[in-house]
């Protein structure tokens, strides 16, 4: 082999792995949800200090319980957006949720990046996991969350048509890259203004849905339900937010 031909090899393989760590930064330190907010529900300003804590991807086995524990002991409902096939797995986790006073919305069955499939094939993500959720919880939801939050506008028209409001976020906790606790409490303080949605996960990893380690989301909890009380936050579900919108707007 010439050195021509290595050149352009190593040439070729620098902007590869330098295409590959560009889109690595842009995934861990961007919030791609801010391209795609049209149409959606993301926050809900508001003259009231409120927030709503959400949390994706679960039931976990390990992880669901353990943030369960934290919110039953700050005194906070937040909202839980499952996976279909999650629930199908483990349906007591869904069920102990449920029997909680925590809300449940829909995160689609296979968590599937939702812009590469048919109308058809959308329903059946939806359906299917708010199949399994009935028959775990007995609850019918309503507010459905986009995997990685990306929809075209055509499937936003679908999945209104179906009934549901589709609900994004504010606030990346961006706890799947495992940011220390004490970094994300400090970024959403930093951040945060009434009405906003922030987003947690309960399961997931970086390349996939399940089998991620949840430990700082567990750990933010009580540091920051604790530092928004003193800054005269209160926490509301995603119905409840809903409802302080339809108030304001009276």
């Amino acid at each position: 082999m010439n050195k021509g031909i290595k050149k352009i090899i190593l040439s070729l393989s620098l902007i590869i792995v330098l295409i590959i760590l560009a889109m690595v930064l842009f995934t861990i330190f961007f919030d791609q949800a801010v391209i795609v907010r049209r149409d959606t529900i993301y926050e809900v300003p508001s003259s009231e200090k409120v927030v709503a804590l959400t949390f994706d991807d679960g039931p976990s086995p390990k992880w669901t319980p353990e943030i369960l524990d934290a919110l039953k002991a700050a005194q906070v409902k937040a909202t839980f957006f499952m996976l279909g096939k999650h629930v199908d797995l483990y349906p007591g986790v869904a069920r102990l949720v449920a029997s909680e006073g925590h809300e449940i919305g829909n995160h689609t069955y296979d968590h599937h990046t939702l812009i590469y499939y048919k109308n058809s094939e959308l329903e059946k993500e939806i359906n299917d996991a708010q199949s399994a959720i009935y028959k775990a919880c007995g609850v019918m939801t309503k507010y459905f969350r986009p995997p990685k939050a990306w929809l075209t506008e055509s499937e936003k028209k679908d999945i209104k048509r179906m009934g549901y409001k589709i609900i994004l976020w504010s606030l990346n906790s961006k706890d799947w890259v495992t940011f220390d606790d004490r970094y994300i409490v400090k970024y959403i303080l930093r951040h945060v203004r009434p009405g906003d949605i922030l987003l947690f996960h309960d399961s997931g990893g970086v390349f996939k849905p399940e089998g991620g380690d949840r430990k700082e989301t567990v750990k933010t909890i009580p540091g920051l339900v604790e530092k928004l009380r003193e800054r005269g936050y209160r926490f509301v579900t995603i119905s409840e937010l809903l409802k302080l919108q339809v108030k304001n707007e009276k």
